[in-house]
């Protein structure tokens, strides 16, 4: 189970629900894996609907590894993605969503 507030968003890989989260270790590593532009860019690229599947992945693989996943980009590639790609482009923008909302008021 996922806590929404917590910032986490469930993913299903090969059958085995997984927890994504975009810590802020995982924020550093997707701006590196980026190479080229900001996390700005890339919200604005979500918000136009003008994301590329390796956004997609780049977001994916961070919010796993913020979930405590251990894995890289290269052990997606085989692996059967609950929902297909539109799921995870799904994910991709609920685990942006969630980074950068702000925490309910009390």
């Amino acid at each position: 189970m996922t806590n929404p507030w917590a910032g986490e968003v469930a993913l299903t890989l090969d059958g085995r629900p997984h927890v994504a989260k975009l810590t802020l270790g995982a924020l550093a590593e997707l701006e590196a894996a980026l190479e080229a532009g900001s996390l700005i860019d890339l919200v604005e690229r979500f918000e136009a609907g003008r994301f590329s599947s390796r956004d997609v992945l780049a977001l994916i693989v961070a919010g796993l590894r913020g979930g405590g996943w251990s894995g890289a980009a290269v052990d997606l590639r085989c692996v059967e993605i609950g929902g297909g790609p539109v799921e995870a482009a799904r994910v991709a923008a609920e685990l942006l969503a969630r980074a950068f909302a702000a925490p309910p008021a009390d």
